[in-house]
């Protein structure tokens, strides 16, 4: 079962570009923590399968972005170490 907390995570997450506010201020303000904190712990609610039932749509996108962004992060890590494609000894 999803907590509430994590229901309204997930729920910000679906819609939190309609605020006129910027989103670290929301993120303080309706979960009073850091955005550090917001985003390690939205990384575990991604992780529960309740949070597939909550909102699939929503879960599956920000699982999306995270593995984008990992794969940009490896590939951008790759090309400044020298190990990217193309580059010869």
């Amino acid at each position: 079962m999803l907590s509430e907390r994590h229901a309204a995570m997930l729920d910000f997450e679906r819609s939190w570009w309609t605020n006129d506010d910027p989103r670290d201020h929301v993120i303080r303000a309706r979960f009073q923590c850091s955005p550090d904190e917001y985003h390690a712990e939205l990384t575990t609610v991604l992780e529960d399968p309740a949070a597939l039932d909550h909102d699939p749509l929503v879960v599956r996108r920000l699982k999306r972005l995270r593995l984008r962004a990992r794969k940009l992060r490896l590939d951008e890590a790759a090309v400044s170490s020298g190990t990217g494609e193309g580059q010869h000894a």
